[in-house]
């Protein structure tokens, strides 16, 4: 029974924790914007590796933004594809394409970034995924939040758009639950945390904190390391933009070994947080999670504790639920929720595998070893 007594103090302090973002992400403001003359001249930087299937629909997208044509330039940066990729770029007039050289680093994408940002002429530079898609509306709203509101760091939503597959029904339900906690996270300022896929900050505030130096050797982490170093410099301007205008789309990863490897890749990053904030956050819901798999064999010697078992499961899902239905609705996603009580253990078995071998374990990514 000595296993109750530190499984409950888990689930109390795991159900304050939801409790607090879904406050946080209630209190979040819905971000409208209002006509405006823009002023702001923006730098959009595409890393992309063999994307060739993807590539041509961000950049068509991109063409059709209401924002200014002659305040925003775009700028792809190949990390050497070994596809069609650079030729489909050179196909759209006023599109730059560079072509990364460096070989034989850690983390090409930060580098690639790097390499983009230093031809970069904007005043904000305005990253995203060249597997990703916009509305038309979505530079004109993120450069009218940083007018309006003088943040040097922006993060914004991203959403997966799925088909009926299980794992990328799955994807889609996980993504919006991490964007929730993502909003509500920066807007209380608890800790860094924000998506590669969509975000934005001041090119001169990027070379103020030395960009991606002290980081470079990491292979992942171009945003949350990134947006922890502007946030230490300008505490209180690092701001989360919610709204429906500012998504940016993606899609799912199509087989659930891809998944399980981004989700490493993700996790793989934690070790090297400078922002210890959020170290506590992730062993809470890393020991919450795994004492799901502790009564699980613990009930195959005393059957009991899988009616203990049964228990934790439904709390967890009550406690849940006001929350991601919330992050839900806002990003028009309220489908999923259909599957969010089955979905459970396998919400609990990828968190196990992915902060396990995130740590110890090696991925692929790419077409890419990287340990």
């Amino acid at each position: 029974m000595i296993v109750l007594f530190i499984i409950i103090p888990l689930l109390i302090v795991y159900s304050l924790l939801i409790f607090y973002y879904r406050q946080s992400w209630n209190n979040l403001p819905l971000h409208v914007a209002p006509a405006y003359t823009p002023a702001t001249t923006v730098s959009v930087i595409i890393p992309a590796r063999n994307e060739a299937e993807n590539i041509g629909r961000l950049l068509t997208v991109l063409q059709q933004q209401t924002y200014p044509r002659e305040l925003f330039g775009v700028i792809v940066i190949d990390d050497h594809s070994t596809d069609d990729t650079a030729a489909i770029v050179q196909q759209f007039a006023g599109v730059t394409l560079l072509q990364l050289t460096d070989d034989g680093i850690n983390s090409y994408k930060k580098k690639a970034i790097e390499t983009g940002i230093a031809a970069a002429r904007g005043e904000l530079i305005i990253t995203t995924d060249a597997d990703c898609w916009c509305g038309p509306n979505w530079l004109s709203t993120m450069v009218q939040f940083y007018e309006q509101e003088k943040p040097v760091f922006i993060a914004a939503p991203v959403s997966i758009d799925c088909s009926s597959r299980l794992v990328e029904v799955f994807q889609a339900y996980d993504f919006a639950v991490l964007q929730g906690i993502t909003g509500a996270s920066v807007h209380r300022q608890a800790h860094a945390m924000c998506n590669g896929a969509n975000m934005a900050y001041r090119r001169d505030v990027f070379y103020e904190v030395e960009g991606f130096r002290h980081i470079d050797t990491i292979a992942s982490g171009d945003d949350m390391l990134l947006m922890y170093k502007i946030w230490t410099r300008y505490p209180g301007r690092v701001r989360y933009l919610k709204s429906e205008d500012a998504t940016m789309h993606t899609r799912p990863v199509t087989t659930w070994k891809g998944f399980i490897n981004q989700r490493i890749r993700w996790a793989s990053k934690a070790t090297h947080y400078d922002d210890k904030r959020i170290l506590p956050v992730l062993l809470l819901v890393y020991l919450f999670n795994l004492s799901f798999l502790v009564l699980l064999i613990l009930g195959c010697r005393h059957p009991v504790y899988w009616l203990y078992l049964a228990g934790l499961w439904i709390v967890k899902t009550i406690v849940e639920f006001p929350f991601v239905s919330a992050v839900t609705r806002f990003f028009g996603k309220q489908y999923l929720m259909r599957y969010f009580f089955f979905f459970q253990p396998l919400h609990i078995l990828y968190t196990i595998l992915a902060g396990l071998f995130g740590q110890f374990g090696k991925y692929e990514w790419k077409g890419r070893k990287v340990s």
